[in-house]
């Protein structure tokens, strides 16, 4: 994922103007994640968490949230947005995070450019550092039958059915206990998840 961060980081400044606030956000994202996030027990980790707001109104909200991502820029920003909060460098293919140590893991969109070949290992981290039970929630962009490559603004990304993310996350041991869909004129569909980590 090198090249994709290197890809974020040349137009970090762009993405933080279109992207990075709350004020950004569509209204039904926002109370998506808010009742999703008001739902976990434990810490919850914001995982590619790009310029920090969805952690640091997580944080505001009263939850127990900080944030990481592959890109140096974006975490520079969130820490001076949200100097409360915790953010640090790191990666969603290797997670430095105690196994089962993790109540809740937002996933919005972080997963976008890993390649059918590549979106396992993301999932094997965030199934390693849920504790059994706790909950993954999964932004993407959604497609109507087959896995499709886009020329995404910053980088090559991928869209997904439904069905076929529902299979990947069952192989990884967690069950889909809601599926939403967003759509309207001008913008692709976009989808949700939330999986919970089965026990054992």
């Amino acid at each position: 994922m090198t090249t994709v961060a290197d890809a974020y980081s040349r137009r970090a400044g762009e993405y933080v103007d279109l992207f990075g606030s709350m004020a950004a956000v569509h209204p039904s994202d926002r109370q998506l994640v808010e009742t999703w996030a008001d739902g976990v027990v434990g810490q919850v980790l914001d995982a590619g968490c790009g310029p920090g707001h969805w952690t640091g109104h997580l944080v505001r909200r009263g939850h127990d949230a900080r944030g990481i991502d592959l890109v140096p820029a974006f975490v520079e920003r969130a820490r001076s947005a949200y100097p409360d909060v915790p953010f640090a460098v790191g990666s969603i293919d290797r997670m430095d995070e105690p196994d089962a140590s993790l109540g809740g893991i937002l996933s919005w969109y972080s997963t976008i450019h890993h390649a059918p070949d590549g979106i396992g290992v993301p999932l094997a981290e965030f199934a390693r550092t849920l504790r059994p039970g706790g909950s993954l929630l999964l932004g993407y962009f959604e497609s109507e039958s087959t896995v499709d490559r886009f020329e995404h603004a910053v980088a090559p990304a991928y869209r997904w059915p439904a069905t076929a993310l529902r299979a990947l996350l069952g192989d990884h041991g967690f069950d889909v206990v809601e599926q939403h869909r967003r759509t309207g004129h001008g913008y692709r569909p976009h989808g949700a998840v939330v999986a919970r980590l089965r026990d054992g």
